[in-house]
This record gives C-alpha cells, structure tokens and sequence, in this order.
C-alpha cells in the first residue's frame, strides 16, 4: 500500500513549489554544456589540424586546454544532476545500470564537498598552464606595465619592442589564489566532517 502524501495548505504548497524556478537555471546549465562541446570540438580540430607546425610545448597546452574543458564540463554534471537532484526533484534513477555512483549518496554537503574538488582541478590545470607558458618564453622578458604602455603607443609603427603577457605579479597571486582554493576546499571538508561526527553522536545518545 502506498504510503499518502500529506497534503499541503496554499503557502505551504507555493513556497515548495517554488523549486521548480530553478528549471530553467538547470536547463540554461546543459545549453553552457553543449557550448563546451562546441569548444572542445573546435580545439581538437585545431590540434588535427595544425599538429604538424606545433612545438611539443604548443601541443601540451592545447591538451591542457582540452582537459580543461572536460573538468568543466564534469563540473556542470555535477551541478546539473546533482542540484536538481537535491534541490528541486528526484531523478528516480534507483537500479539504473548508468547511474552515477556519487549521486546515491548526494546531498548538499557532499555536492558542495565534490564541486570545491572540481574547482581546484580546473585551478591546477590553469596553473600549470600558466607555468608551462612562462618556460616557453624563449628568452623574452616579463612584461612590466612600462613595457605594456610602449608596446600599446607604437603598435602601429612597427616597433620590435617585444615581451610576455605573463607578469611575475600575475603568476604569483595565480599561485596564491590556487592555494586558497586548496585552504578553502579543505575548509569545507573539515566542517563538514564535524558536523556529521556531531549528528552521529546526537543519534547515539538518544
């Protein structure tokens, strides 16, 4: 016998049903998803394409571009699937041979657990991208601001001023900003690791 869904009074039922605004944010989510496969499909091409002409350097952050945009896009499935699933509706997808193994265990704290996770595997591959870049300067200097001013002033008068788009400034708070993601992520674990030792010594002790 079914169990009855209790019934609901006017408020009640608007405020509850007021998750369902929430659709359209998801469903412009898997729109920014098929603009990534877009991306990706075009970079892959490029790679093909221009493979041959293209130093090992070259080649690596194209590839680090292309594992980008699937950590990415594996953020959004998470955010899709997951927020719909613990904020909006069941997916009913109990016994589904392609169910994601996290999504029998998700709910807010994990969801927010795995999409800082995410967030510091998009952080590292910029990172290294940008390390990458700054070892490939073939002897060109960083850029000061000096440098960028003059650059800009005689960009049409065929000046050969030339240098990187990469600043020390720029690398180092890229850097610093990485480990705050880090700090942040394990943050977030550790309370949320308190939080259930306190709801399980609550259960024990009734």
């Amino acid at each position: 016998m079914q169990p009855t869904s209790p019934r609901l009074g006017p408020l009640p039922l608007l405020i509850f049903g007021s998750r369902w605004l929430q659709l359209p944010l998801y469903l412009g989510l898997i729109v920014a998803q098929c603009v990534y496969v877009f991306l990706f499909g075009k970079e892959l091409w490029h790679l093909i394409h221009e493979a041959p002409k293209m130093s090992e350097q070259e080649i690596m952050l194209i590839v680090l571009g292309l594992i980008d945009v699937v950590m990415i896009s594996n953020l959004l499935i998470m955010v899709i699937v997951g927020g719909y699933e613990t904020f909006v509706s069941r997916l009913r997808l109990e016994n589904h041979p392609d169910q994601p193994e996290w999504l029998s265990h998700v709910n807010a704290s994990v969801l927010k657990v795995k999409l800082a996770m995410a967030i510091i595997g998009i952080s590292s591959i910029h990172l290294l991208k940008t390390f990458i870049a700054a070892g490939s300067l073939q002897g060109l200097p960083f850029c000061s601001a000096d440098m960028l001013t003059t650059i800009a002033e005689n960009a049409g008068s065929g000046a050969a001023l030339k240098c990187a788009t990469l600043t020390p400034e720029g690398v180092m708070w890229q850097t610093i900003i990485h480990m705050v993601f880090i700090v942040s992520a394990i943050g977030i674990a550790w309370t949320d690791r308190l939080m259930q030792s306190h709801t399980a010594n609550a259960k024990d002790a009734h």
